[in-house]
């Protein structure tokens, strides 16, 4: 087993992280967009570089308790999840959408006040979603993936829930990031590790 990672994927209403999350695990997209009822937890085992995982994915910005009736996800507990013991996040934002951006922004600042003293800094993931929308997006890629890796110290992606476009390697990045910030190495073995792919499959 290589361990446990509680992971938060969140974001405005209607950005898609249910929509990703749901590509992720299932390969399925939802033609209708519904709200999500409240914050959910999903429990998916996977393997990356031959160790599984047990992860912990919370869509939602907050936390309620009570089960859910959709299936294979839960409500996490209030007590039991906060933004304090979160391994990795996802921050997703519309490409399409500049206050869904704005967002994200206040979220990123959030977290980063939240983070207890002395704790090991999260890696963060910013993802524009809605790629498929290419052509109505708010802002140039570029100028705002230099924003977000020079400024906010995050990582950027953009990817399309719609069509599976870089769902998976959403995942894979951000777990490789969270691995590598957990286990200290020397510098050179973490950026030996950085520049090597690595799979990631969902059991």
């Amino acid at each position: 087993m290589g361990g446990s990672l509680r992971v938060a994927v969140l974001g405005a209403p209607g950005v898609g992280k249910t929509a990703i999350i749901r590509q992720f695990l299932f390969g399925d997209y939802p033609e209708r967009h519904r709200p999500t009822d409240g914050p959910h937890l999903y429990r998916p085992a996977v393997l990356l570089d031959g160790a599984v995982y047990d992860l912990s994915i919370s869509d939602g910005d907050g936390a309620g308790p009570g089960p859910s009736p959709n299936g294979p996800e839960e409500r996490p507990e209030s007590k039991g999840w906060s933004l304090q013991d979160t391994d990795a996040f996802v921050l997703v934002y519309d490409i399409c959408s500049p206050d869904s951006f704005d967002y994200v922004k206040a979220l990123r600042q959030r977290i980063a006040e939240n983070r207890p003293t002395g704790a090991p800094e999260a890696p963060i993931l910013v993802v524009g979603n809605k790629r498929d929308r290419q052509r109505l997006r708010f802002g140039p890629r570029r100028a705002l993936a230099a924003l977000v890796r020079r400024d906010w110290r995050c990582g950027y992606l953009e990817c399309s829930a719609k069509y599976n476009w870089h769902v998976l390697r959403l995942f894979r990045e951000l777990l490789r990031c969270a691995l590598v910030r957990a286990r200290p190495a020397h510098p050179a073995l973490r950026l030996q590790g950085a520049l090597h792919p690595a799979r990631c499959t969902l059991m």
